[in-house]
């Protein structure tokens, strides 16, 4: 007697199912290979960063250094104490302070970019840049000290993003749009008192050195300015991290995640909060890094896709990675170091004109 449809099912199903679970599986193993040479990317990096310079030290010193100082191996000092010096103290902090800064501003840059629905979106268009470098230069003009310089930064970058935020409510709500315009007008503000600031500094002390801070570089930063440095841009990536699934469906709009359930407030609250720490640590140790939040999320869109659960670890890796080796660049490629935001605007600008060509205006 011949099968019946439901027995010919019984047949036909298992075959399909056995086929759906190797794509899937095929899929996380290569899901898997990705995300371990993302992870690795960065540190391939950070190891070029430690014998790369004016002053080039052997990789197998520098191997012996680590392994002397961090890992306590008792191991034969057979390099000399300037080589220890320039790579533990010198290079070292740098590398790990330009990682952070990378992964912290793309992590931003993909945050504000699912909230906004923008394409065009930084880290810094709630005015955190216009605000911690008017209280860096403040603190310069009034001869304050490096610690000085870096607190007015940090506290006058919270400033500004917490004038935009109360700004932009309207009955007891904050719409994006708002958000946009208001930190427009409090980034003009800054922007402002800033320029006065530089028309009312000495000409052959002080302008020189707001304009080289506002330039970005990692030059000032110590060993010792590191646990301070990076405990903000930490904290607030972690913070990100957590909600990052929540960013797919703000991406929808807002009428459209509150229909979800999603309480909107309170997620760009926390967003605007992570991102504003983070970046006011940023320019208050480092200066003003533009389009690395901008450029670094648009690429790993390209990579992995727009769901922000694979994009924003994605960014984050791409993005120390990125900047250790713009770093690098900036130490080599001339005698007097060159300005991190230089090099970052002349590779950024031209890549997103490449990235926008490419995807014809269109994004995830």
């Amino acid at each position: 007697m011949g099968k019946t449809c439901s027995e010919a099912d019984k047949d036909v199903i298992p075959l399909e199912k056995h086929i759906y679970l190797d794509d899937k599986s095929e899929e996380d193993t290569v899901s898997r290979k990705k995300a371990v040479l993302l992870i690795i990317f960065p540190f391939i990096f950070f190891f070029i960063s430690l014998f790369l310079g004016r002053h080039v030290i052997d990789p197998v010193t520098v191997l012996k250094i680590l392994a002397h100082k961090l890992m306590f191996f008792p191991l034969e000092q057979t390099w000399t104490d300037a080589a220890e010096t320039v790579v533990m103290r010198v290079r070292m902090p740098r590398a790990i302070m330009a990682g952070a800064v990378g992964a912290g501003l793309s992590i931003s840059g993909a945050a504000f970019q699912g909230m906004f629905h923008n394409p065009l979106v930084s880290p810094f268009i709630l005015g955190v840049s216009a605000g911690a470098g008017f209280g860096a230069a403040l603190a310069i003009v009034l001869n304050g000290s490096m610690v000085m310089i870096q607190l007015l930064a940090f506290t006058f970058g919270i400033i500004a993003v917490a004038i935009t935020y109360f700004t932009s409510r309207i009955y007891k709500t904050a719409p994006i749009l708002m958000l946009v315009l208001s930190g427009m007008v409090v980034s003009a503000f800054f922007q402002s008192l800033l320029s006065l600031l530089k028309y009312l500094a000495d000409t052959e002390d002080k302008l020189p050195a707001i304009l080289f801070w506002l330039m970005g570089s990692m030059s000032s930063v110590g060993l010792e300015d590191l646990p301070i440095a990076l405990l903000p841009v930490i904290a607030g990536s972690v913070g990100l991290l957590l909600i990052r699934w929540r960013f797919n469906i703000l991406s929808m709009g807002e009428p459209e995640a509150r229909a979800m359930g999603i309480n909107t407030e309170l997620i760009k609250g926390i967003t605007i909060f992570c991102t504003t720490i983070i970046s006011s640590s940023i320019v208050a140790f480092c200066g003003i890094i533009g389009w690395v939040g901008l450029v670094i999320p648009h690429l790993c869109r390209m990579l992995v896709g727009p769901d922000h659960r694979v994009l924003m670890p994605t960014s984050l890796c791409i993005g120390a990675a990125y900047l250790i080796l713009i770093d690098n660049l900036s130490r080599i490629i001339s005698p007097a170091e060159v300005p991190l935001g230089i090099l970052t605007a002349m590779v950024g600008a031209p890549f997103f004109a490449f990235l926008l060509r490419k995807t014809k205006g269109g994004w995830g």
